[in-house]
This record gives C-alpha cells, sequence and structure tokens, in this order.
C-alpha cells in the first residue's frame, strides 16, 4: 500500500491552520482564512493547496474545531424545544442556585439555552416504579403545535430517565415520528444521576448539534473530492479523537482549544 498524507487541522472563527505530512514525513504548512465564502472548507482548501504537486493519497484528515465554540459564545445555535416531566418546566433555569457572590441581592442568571417547555405528565420514581405513565397522546399533540411552528430541535429530560429510560425511549419516538431534526435525550448522551447536569448537558447538545451537523456534512462533501479513501477523525474537548458518525455536539466545544494544545 501506498504510504499517504496525514492532515491536521485547526479551524477557528478568523483564521484554519494545517498542517500537512507527507509520506515521506516533510511538514507543510498552510495559513487560511476562515470564511472562505460560499461552499468550500478552508482546511481542505489547505489541504488542497499543499497537495498541489503531490500525487499520494491522502490516509488520515484530524479537525479540531472552534465552530460549536463560537455558536454557544455567540448564542447562534438551534432555538431548542425542552421536553421535561410535568412540574419541573424551572429546573434547569433554577439549578443549584450557586451563588458566587454570597451577599449580592441581585443575582443575575446565564441566558438559557432552550426556548420553550413541554411538562409532559410522566412520572418514574427512583427504584423504577411508574407512578404516572407517558402520556403518549397529549405529548404528541404538543410536539406537532410545536413542529408546525418550524421548531426543528428537541431536548428530552425526565427525570430518573438516566437509569429508568423507558419514558425517554417513547418521547424520543414520537419526536423523531414527527419529523424533528434534532431529537437528544438525555439516557443516551449523559446518563447522570444529577438533574440539572444532565438536563444541562442535553440541552447544550440539541442547541449546537444542527450548525455542527452542517459543518461536519461539508466537511466530508469535500474531503470525499480530495480523497473519498481518507478517514476523517474530529478533536473532542477531552482531547481525544471521535469518528464524524459518532462525534456529539456537546463533546465540540472545546475542540479548537483541545487542538491547538495538541
Amino acid at each position: 500500500m501506498t504510504p499517504g498524507w496525514q492532515f491536521w487541522i485547526d479551524r477557528g472563527g478568523t483564521f484554519t491552520d494545517v498542517i500537512g505530512v507527507s509520506p515521506t514525513g516533510q511538514l507543510h504548512v498552510r495559513k487560511i482564512l476562515s470564511q472562505l465564502g460560499g461552499a468550500q472548507d478552508p482546511g481542505i482548501r489547505g489541504a488542497r493547496d499543499i497537495l498541489s504537486s503531490s500525487e499520494a493519497p491522502v490516509h488520515a484528515v484530524k479537525v479540531g474545531t472552534t465552530v460549536a465554540t463560537n455558536a454557544l459564545l455567540e448564542r447562534t445555535g438551534e432555538p431548542v424545544l425542552l421536553v421535561t416531566t410535568k412540574g419541573f418546566a424551572d429546573g434547569l433555569r433554577i439549578g443549584y442556585q450557586n451563588r458566587p457572590d454570597i451577599f449580592a441581592r441581585h443575582i443575575v442568571l446565564s441566558d438559557r439555552l432552550y426556548a420553550s417547555v413541554i411538562e409532559t405528565s410522566e412520572r418514574i420514581d427512583s427504584v423504577g416504579v411508574t407512578l404516572t405513565p407517558l402520556d403518549t397522546q397529549a405529548l404528541r399533540a404538543d410536539l406537532q403545535k410545536a413542529r408546525e411552528t418550524g421548531v426543528r430541535t428537541v431536548a428530552i429530560v425526565l427525570m430518573h430517565g438516566w437509569m429508568f429510560p423507558q419514558h425517554e425511549r417513547e418521547a424520543a419516538s414520537i419526536a423523531r415520528s414527527l419529523g424533528f431534526e434534532e431529537v437528544s435525550v438525555s439516557h443516551e448522551l449523559s446518563p447522570l444521576v444529577r438533574y440539572v447536569a444532565r438536563g444541562d448537558t442535553t440541552v447544550l447538545n440539541a442547541y449546537l448539534a444542527l450548525p455542527l451537523r452542517h459543518y461536519v456534512s461539508g466537511l466530508q462533501r469535500e474531503l470525499h473530492k480530495l480523497d473519498p479513501r481518507a478517514r476523517l477523525e474530529l478533536m473532542q474537548s477531552n482531547g481525544g479523537l471521535a469518528a464524524a458518525d459518532s462525534f456529539h455536539a456537546m463533546s465540540s466545544v472545546l475542540s479548537g482549544p483541545a487542538g491547538g494544545l495538541g
């Protein structure tokens, strides 16, 4: 097998840095403006420039990106509909009631990432006993109304759903059948016992999922044109790499900084 090129790409908001390693081990560096216009990916553009005089295949492309970071900081993610257990509409808003300034009389809460809430009639207790069955008919009607208004993203966070996820599974199935483009479910993404931490993570994933999916799909298309056999891996916040089909938005918030350090 002919040895191939490897590319390491750090996609920032202003510039994209590209490092290419040739089959013989030589380093090639490019710095590209991130906003090129059109659908062209700046990282792949840099790789293409480096490959202009080479016919060797591309073996792997590894990318760290601040796309999700910037969307979170600039609040340009997708509006999220939160589905939660009846009585807990304000649970994530209240949070842990942390008081950085214990004597402050005016508490400023951070802006919430979800735009609206559906409280669904259901309850499973802490040992798995169903106290209130999920009202699937009412939930379907509420979700249908939201979908008709243009909502595309749902986050599902039910009490004790981390351990007993049957109601979350039912709710997710209904949402997906109605055509929501992103359905983030707490037990699938963050099976934590703490409702607030699990909920915040699920909502974050839903908020960033569509912008990140748009970026990654464009990256994959451009890479396929460059070399359809090339392997794409994306840097996660923890410094590890993930394949594009298993890369979650919630794991991408520090992708760019982690890639820069790496």
